[in-house]
Formats: C-alpha cells, sequence, structure tokens
C-alpha cells in the first residue's frame, strides 16, 4: 500500500465510504470531495517534493483500508466503499477492476462507479481481513488508466461469541472456619472476540450460586461485593481481610480506603475482635446513578517497631468490587414540591399547573396520576391519569378557603404497589366579589332639641376581599336620598363616615322613625359597593343631651315590622286562645261513664239499715224485687211502691243460682282476650278499654246491654231514690235521671 507522498507519472486512488480511515493531504482530499475535477500536473506537484514557488513540507497518508462489521444478516449487499480516480469524468469511459482474496466471491466491484459490496456473511473469528487490488481501465480501449494498487478490506468485531471456561469444570476445597477473604481456587475463561476493539473480549467473573458464602472478584480473584440501592446509610454490605502471621497487638490491623470512585459512597471500619474490615454505606445508593463502585483497601499494622522497619512495608491493598442491585421503587416526582397560585375566579376545567413524576428505575414503567381524597375532601381539584394536568373542579372562593394542600399520588402502572406522593400548596388569590357592608345593625337617636351639624353616628364597613393594597372605603347617601334634608354624610377618609343633622326642631309627634341609607363602595376593580340602612329615632333628651324618652314602637317593634303587622298578629293569637278554652269548658261539661270499683259493688254486699220502718201503718212496702228483676215488676201492672220508707237491701247474689254465678262461657272469653292483649307486641304502652261485645246468659237481672236501652226498661225512672238519703246516693246515681247526654258505653 501507498505510504509515500511521492507518486510519480500517477494519479491518486481515493477509498471513499462510511468506514474509510483517512490522514493527511486535507487539499487532495477537499479537491476529490468537492467533485471539481483535478486540472493535469496539480496532483503531481502536489506530491512532488521538487522545489516549487510554494514549497510544503513532504507528508505521508494512508488511504487504502476499509473497516465493514461481521455478521451482516440483511438480504441486500452489504456495502463496503467506494473507489474512484481523477480520470473518471463520469461519462461511464473508464472500467473498475477488482482482484485479489475473495474478488468476485465474497467482494464486487461495480465497473462503472466503483463502488465495493460484500455479497456473503463475514465472520471475524475465521478470517479478519481480506487484500485486494484493483485498476482503472479504459473501457473503449482496455488500456490501464492508473497502476494496480493493493488495498485491505478490514472485518470489524461485533461481541458475537460468549465467554468459555476451557479447563472446566473446577473442583476445589476450604478448610472449615477459614477466615473471610482466604483464597480458594483461580480460574480463567477466555472470548474469542477481537480484544483490541471495544469489550467485546473483556471477561468480567461473577457467582451465580454460593453467595453470600464466596465471592469472586470481577477482573481477576479480588473482592467482590453486591449491595441493594435501598440499603440505609451504615448498612455493612461486606468485610475483607488481610491475613498477618504475627500474633498479639503485632497482628491488629488497621483498614483504610486509600482510592477507588467509591471512596465517598462507602465507609471501612476495623473490627478488634476478628480483624476484619467492614465496608458499610457512607451516603444513598442508586443503581440508575450508578450501578457499580470500586475501592482501594489498604490493611496496615498500626503497631511498627522501628529496628523491622527495613523489613516492611508492614501494609497490603486490595481491590474492592461492589455492584449496586436494581430495587424497584416507586416513582419520584420532580420537583419534590408544588407551589401554585391561582385566582378564585378561575374556570372550572383549567389547567393550573402539570404535575410530573418518572419511575427511577431502569425498566421506566408507565405513571398514572390521582388525588389523596383525604386531602381534597371537598373535590375541588383534579388530576389527568396520564398527564399529570391539575385542574380546578368546583368554584374556588377564597373567602371560604384561602389554601388547600393536597396530595398527589403517582402509581407505576405495571405494578400498583409502588406508588410515590408529593404535596401541593395551592394559594387562592383574591378577586373583588364581595361588596362592603356594614359590620352590624346601626341604630341612632337624634334629640329634639338636636342643632344643625350635630354629629350623631360614626358608621364603618367591612368586606370579606384582601386586596394587596389593603381596604378603601367610599361612603356617600344612597342615589334616593341624596337631596335629604335631614341629615347628612362625611368621609373620615379612613374608612368609617360621620352621619350629622342638616336641620334642626325634630319632633316625635311628626316623625319618630328615619332611615337614611347609606352607600358603601370599594376601591377594588371592578368597584363594588351595597346600601345600608341607618335607623334613627327621635327622642326627648334634656339640655345636655340625654336621653329622656323616645317612642316605645322604637323599641318594642322590629324596622321591618309594622303596627297593623303586630295587631294581625295579636288578633290570631286571641282566636286561638278562645278556641282552646271553648274545647276545655265543653270537655268539663261532659259526664264521663261511671265505672264500678270492686269495692263497692252493690251485686256483692248487704247492706243494712237501722232505721226503722212506719210498722202496720206503713202499708206502702217497698219492694225490692223491682230492683232485681225491672221486667217481672211491670209484668203484674204498675208497681207498688212505698216511697216513705227506707227499705232494708240484700245482695242479689243469693238470689241466682250458683251454676250462673260464674259463666264459663263468658270467663274463657275474658281470658282469651286478655291473653291477646297482653300477647300484642303492638299493643300501645298505656291503659287502653277493652271493649267486649259479648252477652252472658242465666241472669235474672236480663241484659245489661246498652243495645236494647231503647226498650221501655229504660223508661223507668228512679229519681225517687234521691229522697231516701246519702246512704243511697250511689244507687240515685246509678239508676236516677243524668245530666247531658248519656254515656256511649
Amino acid at each position: 500500500m501507498w505510504t509515500s507522498g511521492r507518486m510519480s507519472n500517477a494519479k491518486s486512488w481515493l477509498g471513499l465510504g462510511m468506514s474509510l480511515y483517512f490522514w493527511g493531504l486535507m487539499d487532495l482530499t477537499t479537491t476529490v470531495l468537492s467533485g471539481t475535477p483535478t486540472p493535469p500536473g496539480k496532483l503531481e506537484a502536489l506530491l512532488s517534493d521538487k522545489p516549487q514557488s510554494h514549497s510544503r513540507t513532504k507528508r505521508s497518508w494512508v488511504w487504502n483500508q476499509f473497516f465493514v462489521l461481521e455478521e451482516y444478516t440483511g438480504t441486500d449487499p452489504l456495502y463496503v466503499g467506494k473507489l474512484h480516480s481523477d480520470m473518471d469524468r463520469g461519462d461511464g469511459s473508464i472500467k473498475y477492476i477488482l482482484s485479489g482474496e475473495g474478488a468476485g466471491i465474497v467482494f464486487t466491484i461495480d465497473d462503472t462507479t466503483g463502488d465495493i459490496h460484500a455479497i456473503q456473511r463475514l465472520d471475524r473469528e475465521e478470517r479478519a481481513q481480506y487484500t485486494l487490488r484493483a485498476q482503472a481501465l479504459d473501457r473503449r480501449t482496455g488500456r490501464p488508466m492508473e497502476p494496480e494498487s493493493e488495498f485491505i478490506i478490514k472485518i470489524q468485531d461485533i461481541n458475537d461469541n460468549e465467554p468459555k471456561f476451557l479447563d472446566g469444570p473446577y473442583v476445589a476445597t476450604v478448610p472449615e472456619m477459614s477466615p473471610v477473604g482466604t483464597s480458594v481456587i483461580q480460574v480463567t475463561a477466555t472470548d474469542a472476540d477481537d480484544p483490541t476493539y471495544g469489550n467485546s473480549a473483556r471477561v468480567v467473573y461473577s457467582i451465580l450460586q454460593g453467595q453470600p458464602y464466596f465471592s469472586v472478584d470481577s477482573k481477576t480473584e479480588h473482592y467482590q461485593m453486591s449491595v441493594l440501592e435501598s440499603a440505609p446509610v451504615s448498612s455493612t454490605v461486606g468485610r475483607v481481610f488481610a491475613k498477618d502471621l504475627d500474633e498479639g497487638i503485632n497482628a491488629e490491623m488497621k483498614y483504610t480506603i486509600v482510592d477507588g470512585d467509591g471512596a465517598d459512597a462507602f465507609d471501612i471500619n476495623t473490627d478488634p475482635n476478628f480483624q476484619v474490615g467492614i465496608i458499610t454505606v457512607k451516603k444513598p445508593l442508586s443503581f440508575e446513578s450508578k450501578k457499580s463502585y470500586t475501592l482501594k483497601v489498604e490493611g496496615a499494622n498500626p503497631h511498627l517497631e522501628m529496628r523491622f522497619l527495613n523489613l516492611g512495608p508492614f501494609q497490603d491493598t486490595t481491590t474492592v468490587h461492589i455492584s449496586v442491585e436494581d430495587v424497584d421503587e416507586p416513582p419520584i416526582f420532580e420537583p419534590g414540591f408544588y407551589f401554585v397560585e391561582v385566582p378564585e375566579d378561575v374556570a372550572i376545567g383549567t389547567t393550573i399547573q402539570i404535575i410530573s413524576a418518572k419511575d427511577p428505575d431502569v425498566t421506566n414503567n408507565s405513571i398514572r396520576y390521582s388525588i389523596d381524597r383525604s386531602s381534597d375532601p371537598g373535590r375541588f381539584f383534579y388530576v389527568d391519569i396520564t398527564t399529570g394536568a391539575l385542574m380546578t373542579a368546583r368554584p374556588l372562593d377564597r373567602e371560604e378557603f384561602s389554601w388547600h394542600n393536597i396530595t398527589v399520588l403517582a402509581m407505576e402502572m405495571n405494578n400498583p404497589s409502588q406508588v410515590g406522593s408529593v404535596s401541593v400548596t395551592i394559594k387562592v388569590l383574591d378577586v373583588n366579589d364581595n361588596a362592603p357592608e356594614f359590620p352590624r345593625f346601626y341604630e341612632a337617636f337624634v334629640c329634639e332639641n338636636a342643632k344643625a351639624g350635630q354629629l350623631i353616628q360614626t358608621v364603618s364597613a367591612v368586606d370579606l376581599d384582601d386586596p394587596h393594597s389593603g381596604q378603601h372605603f367610599y361612603y356617600s347617601l344612597a342615589p334616593e336620598a341624596a337631596n335629604n334634608p335631614n341629615f347628612t354624610i362625611r368621609d373620615n377618609q379612613d374608612n368609617t363616615a360621620r352621619i350629622l343633622t342638616r336641620r334642626s326642631g325634630f319632633r316625635q309627634q311628626e316623625q319618630s322613625v328615619f332611615y337614611l341609607p347609606i352607600l358603601i363602595a370599594d376601591s377594588g376593580q371592578p368597584v363594588l359597593s351595597s346600601t345600608g340602612t341607618l335607623t334613627i329615632q327621635v327622642c326627648g333628651c334634656d339640655d345636655d343631651g340625654h336621653v329622656l324618652s323616645c317612642s316605645p314602637e322604637a323599641y318594642m317593634l322590629p324596622v321591618s315590622l309594622s303596627r297593623g303587622a303586630l295587631i294581625a298578629i295579636l288578633a290570631c293569637i286571641f282566636v286561638l286562645l278562645v278556641l282552646v278554652l271553648l274545647i276545655l269548658s265543653m270537655r268539663r261539661h261532659r259526664k264521663q261513664p261511671y265505672i264500678i270499683d270492686d269495692e263497692e259493688n252493690i251485686h256483692e254486699n248487704i247492706v243494712r239499715y237501722d232505721d226503722e220502718g212506719g210498722g202496720e201503718e206503713d202499708t206502702e212496702a217497698f219492694d225490692i224485687a223491682a230492683m232485681w228483676n225491672p221486667r217481672e215488676a211491670q209484668g203484674g201492672g204498675a208497681p207498688k211502691t212505698r216511697q216513705d220508707m227506707l227499705p232494708e237491701i240484700e245482695s242479689l247474689s243469693r238470689y241466682v243460682p250458683q251454676t250462673c254465678a260464674v259463666s264459663s262461657t263468658v270467663h274463657s272469653y275474658v281470658l282469651a282476650k286478655l291473653y291477646e292483649a297482653d300477647m300484642d307486641l303492638w299493643a300501645p304502652p298505656f291503659d287502653s278499654l277493652q271493649t267486649y261485645m259479648f252477652e252472658g246468659d242465666g241472669s235474672v237481672a236480663g241484659s245489661l246491654s246498652s243495645l236494647q236501652s231503647a226498650t221501655s226498661d229504660s223508661e223507668q225512672s228512679f229519681d225517687f231514690l234521691t229522697d231516701w238519703g246519702p246512704r243511697f246516693r250511689k244507687l240515685a246515681e246509678l239508676y236516677g235521671a243524668s245530666e247531658g247526654p248519656a254515656p256511649l258505653w
């Protein structure tokens, strides 16, 4: 190949392609690459070492090397490079010929353009390079236009071969209780890839099984350790041991990290009991930031004797390789805190902030966003599940909530258990959307003897808004009261105003109350205003202005309640009271049904009277039988009664047959009804009247039912019983005439 800058009577060959390496003669390169034909004699002038008017220092170049990757698997021929002659004008008059190793079999050339292609798969491990020759001929005459030149095509390596242990399998033994760091065996692996190009042939050792009892140096027999990226600070990574044949104090060891890229990430401490170095985590680790570290650890004797210094050094170093293992971590927000300001009149659905999170792991899983609803119970905000756009979901009101502190969550799509969170503080900015108003109901009084220009009240206002420049209120009379002849207002320019009288001579008889409308405006944009009313009472005062009396109506009636409305309310109350009294009176005069107590049951007791009758002269003896059975008494004609003699009453039960005294049918019926009432779960929890529409039989007194009360028996009069004295009062109440309506039962 040409390595000299001198070419007598010859034109240059240039190899131009993707992998062409070119050195020197940039003038020639520029000329060829620009496509401008080189004038005759110019190339010779550039390459000649004869003195010229503009001489240059002689230089050399290498042009004739091509590089092509091995193991090409495409369907089209692989482009290698291009040959070009200065004599080629692009009219097809030059014919390019390729010869040498692999010409026509592995490599072909386009005889018109000079393009070289590989037509077979190349394998660097089988053949690393090919030496070929090229020539340019006149297509018409076949005469060589250039001398034949030689060039090389080198096959560029790719990592297509795995390392192999040529001496395996290995068998090793180690004594039990061996200290940490004891060498067990050394293994060797080789790689057929090109060791001079990239890292394809670099062999790295690791242990697949046997940890944590054994370790292997990734390059030799050095320490190999691993640690999770989630390992906390001060956690142990591994141990190193420097063997010392001395004993006692002379065998003590001190370990330090003297070099390496992990000196700021790891620390080492000496275990005084076992004389080992304990490597610990010094700061948080990240697999995504750095996957491995290298430490150069020194073990040295801290106690030295001067007489043995010439035998030193009493120290040694070893290399520790630490691999950081990946751990599935939750998404991380960037930045780690958000502060957002938003006006309170922002439209619903407006994006106020883009929340961004990413998966720190190598897999970089997709993220889904959401809001922790416990931080936003009012649901004022919404976050887009995919973009993280934070938007308003409800109208904001600074006067209600001026700050919102929400938590946005980011969840890995493929692993929902990995959730990250970030705090978002939202400040709601004020907008002038509230009008100023009186803080309370204002009521003042004016004396009848007040003079014009007299101060009767000072008013102030409040506004829920909070402008940056502070509040400033303006006071004036409302338009409808702008020409008020009685009162006027003066703005104090300090957010207060004075109410003054405009005239004198107020009289209660003429008007006892004045209502003064006052317009209050703020200084915001836009300007908002409201109207408040000042109630002014006209009162009688002494010469010092002390109130003596005011209109009672001003203190008794609310401002919004008229006298007519109060009269109507009182009239309704009076009517209701009369109705209540009438109902109570009717119930009081209504006769209640009489309930016979067991103690006063006249059918079960004998009532005796010690009063003596009239003897034989008493010819109108009282017939008690009429009371036993009124029907029998009437059946024999008109009853014969003695009204001038008190009778002797005995119990009616002795005239009733014993078999009829207690009817078994009635008794069973009453017990059944009683049981039914006791077992009724929905019965009211208070006493109630149980009505039994059942009639007994066998009684000589006949039926006591009110169903036949319209018969002649009910027309008999027992009013004379009232004349028999207090002892017959109970009978008179039972059988005598009753006042008012008869009982319903």
